[in-house]
């Protein structure tokens, strides 16, 4: 009987097994946290921080230190602050704040090699929203995320929206693009931590992955919307929850296993 319970486990394991082995592979993304820098330590914009292994983020984007998100820091630049509380990421470390006009700023670009071309990875990250202190108006947000062979290129009033009118768009000519869910925050609000994962095929050995925030479907009225992001491919540890309830699965089969052996015939 109890060969036949390891066997049932071990078969378990196995089916867990395959069925990771059926996602794709993470995007090799490196510096996840924007710890690593050579310039002005956080909070303050993303080019005066310049994190190692990042381009471009040129414009309104900072990086923020754990807490610094209400806070405001014009040593190297204007890192406003937005409403609170803002609670700050489950990934933990530093975080990219960005507004999401797209008058005031630009993507942000990391340049990917040793990928195989055909092939989809999978890339994950946090994603939160909220609005500049002093501003009012709901808002939607997002990412517009991006492997190919540059980064964004932004066209001020190239675009409609039923809402907002002229817009603006961008384009990243053969580039596999993906968006996050939509974000809607309320006035003077925030909108929590998400966890949100794209899948991104690659078409050549070295590509550019970029990230552009997207306020309000690319309306340049000044809100603004803000967009944040923090520990990219930082992979998910399983709820505690998870792993118990599929301990306590194990041991109802292995004792309805138990109950539904045969009854031995009672020694002369």
């Amino acid at each position: 009987m109890l060969t036949r319970l390891l066997k049932f486990v071990a078969l378990g394991g196995l089916s867990l097994l395959a069925f990771s082995a059926q996602a794709f592979p993470l995007l090799p993304v490196q510096n996840l946290t924007f710890s690593d820098y050579t310039g002005f330590a956080p909070k303050t914009l993303f080019t005066s921080v310049d994190p190692v292994g990042w381009t471009g983020g040129t414009g309104l984007i900072s990086i923020d230190a754990p807490g610094t998100a209400t806070q405001n820091s014009q040593a190297h630049g204007n890192a406003y602050p937005v409403y609170g509380p803002f609670a700050n990421p489950p990934s933990g470390g530093n975080f990219i704040q960005a507004d999401g006009n797209p008058a005031f700023q630009t993507s942000f670009n990391q340049s990917i090699t040793g990928l195989t071309p055909g092939q989809d990875y999978t890339l994950t990250f946090w994603q939160a929203a909220g609005q500049q202190t002093g501003f009012v108006g709901a808002t939607t947000e997002q990412w517009i995320v991006a492997l190919g062979g540059s980064g964004f290129v932004l066209c001020h009033s190239c675009g409609t929206d039923p809402t907002y009118g002229v817009v603006d768009t961008y384009s990243n000519p053969g580039a596999d693009l993906q968006t996050t869910h939509l974000m809607h925050t309320p006035s003077q609000g925030v909108y929590p931590w998400e966890e949100v994962s794209v899948n991104l095929r690659a078409n050549a050995i070295t590509e550019t992955l970029s990230f552009l925030a997207w306020g309000n479907n690319g309306s340049e009225v000044n809100l603004p919307p803000t967009v944040f992001l923090a520990g990219v491919n930082t992979p998910s540890v399983p709820e505690p929850a998870t792993l118990a309830l599929f301990g306590i699965g194990l041991l109802g089969l292995g004792g309805n296993m138990l109950r539904r052996r045969p009854k031995r015939d009672a020694e002369v």
